[in-house]
């Protein structure tokens, strides 16, 4: 039997399962919008235990780390392996209009949730005018 290795075939397969396609987008895609004062980021991430999700934000940087395991093990024996797995991360810029030091985590049916609150100082506020008679000096020259 003769079997061929294609060296460009196996980049572009690992460059796909890595980058995506338009067919498969590459692993944890993410939908993000403003709701209020807060803004809401989720995050696919299915088959993932949520003790592998590490949520970090460090100088208005926040990164998401999750791990997905292969099925191993004594007796199994992969037919198909489509799914990308091991270690994925995304980092997203906030900008210093967001409350960084507020964010909050949850992850429901493989998808984790983030809420960044909009910082006070970024929220519009109402200044009051004052009405009233000034005190006026005469300077003499």
């Amino acid at each position: 039997m003769l079997m061929r290795t294609d060296p460009f075939r196996e980049l572009d397969r690992l460059s796909q399962q890595v980058l995506g396609t338009a067919a498969r987008p590459a692993p944890m895609p993410l939908d993000a919008w403003k709701e209020g004062d807060n803004f809401l980021v989720e995050l696919d991430l299915p088959g993932v235990e949520p003790a592998s999700i590490d949520v970090d934000v460090e100088r208005n940087v926040l990164t998401v780390r999750a791990a997905r395991k292969p099925r191993t093990g004594e007796g199994v024996e992969l037919v198909a392996a489509e799914r990308a797995y091991g270690v994925f991360s995304r980092q997203l810029i906030l900008g210093d209009t967001l409350d960084a030091g507020n964010v909050r985590a949850t992850y429901d049916a493989g998808v984790l949730s983030l809420r960044i609150p909009v910082a006070e100082k970024a929220k519009p506020r109402r200044i009051e005018v004052q009405a009233g008679s000034a005190v006026r000096q005469e300077i003499d020259a």
